[in-house]
């Protein structure tokens, strides 16, 4: 059986001997054998478990929400695969940006003129701009288009980072293995009410139509698989579904 030293996963893992001993005594990490000398081996079944860890706390999990999700009955390999679909999303959009970025800072160094068309690759709000025309009309996608248009550069980063924050969050809570109708989730679900209802366009008139739409857009997460990628798969989008009609039948 291949095994690492706790000095060796440390260094694998860019943490340390003292934070793996630390995991140890609180039941999160446990080695697979400690050795006559004192020290701590890992196998790979331990390396998987790490892996985990330090995913969900790159999520913003505390340690003891952490075990929490590790204790769950969940495969290991559905929750990594489901956490990599999200993962990959996050590289697209970042990698997109970088590139962006990168072409105006050679344009500024060469003399030219930023384009316009290609400064916010990666920041695009329209990409589900048929989906919206469909189920809302074109006027709601045309409302919602001028004020996105109206906006700065600065305003719009921001706006795109409060949405990738909620995503994060939504992403932690569904893992956390807390219930749609908790405390955290319902929070959650009242961040993503004021977002939704927020922007301009959206079917938010009445509280009757404000519940239809959060619920609809719950269904829609879940249904659609480039939405669920959002939310770390068909887990997370089902996770946030429930939640927001929870919220919806509670407050809406």
């Amino acid at each position: 059986m291949e095994e690492w030293s706790i000095q060796q996963i440390a260094r694998l893992a860019g943490t340390t001997s003292r934070t793996l001993r630390h995991y140890a005594d609180i039941g999160l990490l446990a080695p697979s054998r400690v050795g006559g000398n004192g020290y701590r081996y890992y196998d790979r079944v331990g390396l998987v478990r790490l892996q985990r860890i330090l995913l969900l706390r790159d999520l913003g999990l505390s340690l003891p929400q952490i075990a929490g999700v590790l204790n769950r009955d969940v495969n290991a390999h559905d929750a990594l695969t489901h956490h990599l679909s999200w993962l990959r999303q996050e590289q697209d959009r970042l990698t997109r940006r970088i590139a962006a970025v990168g072409a105006t800072i050679d344009g500024m160094e060469g003399g030219e003129k930023p384009m316009a068309h290609d400064m916010f690759d990666g920041f695009d709000h329209t990409q589900y701009r048929d989906e919206v025309i469909e189920r809302w009309g074109q006027g709601a996608y045309a409302e919602g288009d001028r004020w996105w248009r109206g906006m700065s550069s600065a305003e719009q980063r921001d706006w795109q980072q409060r949405v990738a924050d909620l995503g994060r969050d939504w992403v932690a809570a569904a893992q956390s293995g807390i219930a749609p109708d908790a405390p955290e989730a319902t929070a959650l679900a009242e961040r993503h009410v004021r977002w939704l209802t927020g922007i301009p366009g959206t079917p938010t008139g009445t509280p009757a139509e404000t519940k239809a739409y959060v619920i609809g857009l719950g269904e829609m997460y879940v249904a659609d698989e480039r939405f669920g990628a959002n939310y770390g798969g068909t887990a997370g989008a089902e996770f946030v579904r429930d939640a927001l009609r929870a919220y919806a039948d509670a407050n809406l």
